[in-house]
């Protein structure tokens, strides 16, 4: 049997080549992220450390209905505590511990709502009924006070008010809070409450 030479200069060819085709097969199987790869998994990143805490406001002006169903949503994906909050304002004409039994009624009506809407979700919630002299210090006291990562709003309901699209009470929570918040205006033709709306209607309970 003829024994077989390899050339030192042929064996280091021959790994060389090797090597080459481990790395194109590992490139291949493993490429490199992209920027938009990158950006997104800085976003995923950023929005796990920024949500441990969510606030849903809802006041006479202000109907969070369809932002709760998205908060319900973030809530069960982040695995955040969720708080559902309804301000009601006390005149200055009136004590702040006065009687409100109307605003009361619709305030647990709200609240019963966005229970329905987190149950509904697989999420635990919640709720507070505030009375307060204005919505948005209360907001801002009750956020501070339970450490909120995130201030949910919906959009502004006009009628006993005008000026702003918002409302000054949002403009005001957005502009002073120290954690982020969200605000949604819900489009003429958007859908995404649409069975929200109808499980709230049954859940709740009759005036």
């Amino acid at each position: 049997m003829t024994p077989i030479a390899v050339h030192p200069l042929g064996a280091l060819v021959g790994i060389a080549i090797v090597l080459v085709v481990a790395a194109t097969i590992y490139w291949m199987l493993h490429p490199p992220a992209s920027p938009a790869d990158v950006v997104a998994e800085r976003a995923e990143a950023a929005l796990e450390a920024m949500v441990g805490r969510i606030i849903v406001v809802f006041a006479e002006e202000i109907h969070s209905e369809h932002m709760m169903a998205l908060a319900a949503r973030l809530a069960r994906r982040e695995r955040a505590d969720l708080l559902a909050v309804y301000v009601i304002e006390v005149p200055l004409i009136l004590a702040q511990d006065a009687p409100m039994p109307d605003e009361d009624r619709r305030g647990y009506d709200a609240l019963a709502t966005a229970e329905v809407i987190a149950h509904h979700r697989g999420v635990n919630i919640h709720t507070e009924l505030i009375h307060a002299r204005q919505i948005a210090p209360a907001v801002l006291d009750l956020a501070k006070r339970e450490q909120t990562n995130l201030i949910v709003l919906g959009s502004y309901r006009e009628g006993k008010y005008t000026g702003a699209p918002l409302g000054r009470a949002i403009e005001a929570i957005a502009s002073g809070a120290q954690c982020d918040v969200l605000i949604g205006v819900p489009g003429p033709h958007g859908r995404m409450l649409t069975v929200e709306r109808n499980a709230a209607g049954a859940g709740a309970p009759s005036a």
